[in-house]
This record gives C-alpha cells, structure tokens and sequence, in this order.
C-alpha cells in the first residue's frame, strides 16, 4: 500500500506494509541512515525521531500509525533552533566518543529544549532516561543540553 509521510519537511511516497517500522523506511527505502537501529524494542533511543516536535521511537512505530504528522530525523534537526544549539554544545563539549548512539541523544535532548526551555536536573533525566549510551557519556550529555539551553559551560 502507498503512504505519504512529511519527512524533513518533504513528502515522500511510500509503497509498504503498513506494519513496516518507520525505522526500516528511513533506513532502507530513503537512505536516511543517520537514524540508527539499536534494540528494535524502544529501549535504547538510538533509533529516536521527532512525530510533530515529539521525541519517538521509530523502530517500533509504524508507518500506518504516522498519519499526518511531520517526521524530523537528525538529518534535518539542525535547521531547528533548539537542534543548532544542541548540535552545537555536543561540538563544544566533546560528547561523542563511539557515537553511536548520539543521533537519538541529540534527537531527545532537542525534543526536550523545543518543549522546555530551561530544563531542571529531573527534567532532563526524565527526558532522556529512555536513551542507552553504551560509553557512559551522560555527564557530557548533561553539560551539553545545559550549555544548549544556556549558552554557558557547566
């Protein structure tokens, strides 16, 4: 079946099963990779994205559950104010080490700056407590979306 999904701010036609995960879409029918396949079960955040400004899952969310809503990847979340600046402050701060991961870390940590600006210590647990970072980079990850939301280092 054909499905038109918003991605990036352009519309793709879309011929598969219903069921398909938006991640395997992304992934392999547009060649989006940026988006990464971690568990497939929700758990680990490596595959998260943005359904209308709102941090989600892609490996179990699928593409017949999409509707019309607007689908940001991390390809396209530093045309966003909150991306640039979050983007920015993991530059800055030398969050990444094997990387891996860090596309959902960016992808939540903007869902969270576009909804709450100035984000408590809870508030940015609660936000990211659904992302895996097998390198332990939380403390970096912390200071970055403090300097994002800032703009001065922890």
């Amino acid at each position: 079946m054909a499905y038109v999904l918003k991605i990036n701010g352009k519309q793709h036609v879309i011929d598969a099963d219903g069921d398909t995960p938006l991640l395997w879409v992304l992934r392999d029918v547009l060649q989006m990779t940026g988006t990464k396949f971690g568990c497939g079960m929700a758990l680990c955040g490596a595959c998260t994205v943005h359904l209308d400004g709102a941090a989600t899952r892609s490996c179990i969310t699928t593409i017949d559950s999409v509707g019309d809503a607007a689908i940001t990847t991390i390809e396209a979340i530093g045309e966003t104010e909150a991306g640039r600046k979050v983007q920015q402050a993991w530059l800055d701060l030398d969050v990444v080490q094997c990387g891996y991961c860090q596309s959902g870390q960016i992808m939540s940590a903007s869902a969270l700056l576009m909804s709450n600006a100035h984000p408590t210590d809870s508030d940015i647990n609660d936000a990211m407590s659904g992302n895996v970072c097998r390198c332990g980079t939380y403390n970096r990850i912390r200071d970055a979306i403090k300097l994002a939301a800032t703009g001065a280092k922890p």
